[in-house]
């Protein structure tokens, strides 16, 4: 099966509609699937969903899209430097989920290793825990009954997601930081297509060394990236004596 698409547009040729759910790599500026992400503006496909940990900045990431209106709803658990992102949000413009952090990193993990709920103890007695189950376990130090509440797995329509190095089956290296979402994000779509630094030949990835299997991935693509700072904190110059 062909994996290998000469440009984001053509990698997502055919996938995108509008109302559609996507769940989108990346941690602030970092691990963002940017050239998809500009595809899918040029499309114009709207009424998205993004499940997402926060959304970028107001002109980079999925912030492009918040930009156009494209995004209906995001499923998030950082607003983070996105001024539109909390201008909509409090506007009332567009819905907003929000989601402890590792328990939406869990729940695309769930929703990719077909598990369709799971139990935490994160948000318990909070508005987190607001129309969810409660259950009790026998988990306290003494065997005491300790209350959880049931999160659902995320399963996308796509999934979207930035690495940085791949072969022509899909396997994928995530840089550092860079692995942040992107590997649960990528397992919970039914489509998975991702952007790469490089595509190198297969067979030449050291198989210990592949953070996330081909068989979740379905498009690949080769790109130029941006390479943002999101905060940048320098030392004043010292005066001359």
């Amino acid at each position: 099966m062909k994996k290998v698409y000469s440009s984001a547009a053509e990698a997502l040729d055919g996938l995108l509609h509008d109302g559609m759910f996507i769940a989108a790599g990346g941690f602030g500026l970092c691990g963002i699937p940017e050239l998809l992400l500009e595809a899918i503006k040029e499309a114009g496909t709207k009424d998205l969903t993004f499940a997402s940990n926060n959304a970028g900045v107001d002109d980079f990431g999925i912030g492009i899209l918040l930009q156009t209106k494209q995004v209906k709803k995001m499923i998030s658990s950082y607003v983070g430097e996105n001024a539109e992102f909390m201008r909509q949000y409090l506007s009332g413009e567009l819905e907003l989920e929000f989601n402890p952090q590792g328990t939406l990193a869990e729940r695309m993990r769930a929703g990719g290793c077909g598990i369709p709920g799971f139990y935490t103890k994160t948000g318990v007695g909070t508005v987190i825990a607001e129309g969810k189950e409660h259950k009790d376990f026998p988990t306290g130090p003494d065997g005491e009954p300790e209350t959880y509440i049931m999160e659902r797995g995320i399963v996308a329509d796509l999934a979207v997601v930035k690495a940085w190095k791949g072969d022509a089956t899909g396997n994928l290296v995530f840089r550092k930081t860079a692995r942040n979402f992107n590997p649960p994000a990528a397992m919970c779509g039914r489509v998975c297509v991702a952007e790469v630094e490089e595509i190198v030949e297969t067979g030449t990835l050291d198989p210990d060394g592949i953070h996330l299997p081909g068989i979740y991935v379905h498009r690949i693509i080769q790109g130029e990236h941006e390479k943002r700072i999101e905060q940048r904190t320098v030392r004043a110059k010292k005066e001359a004596m």
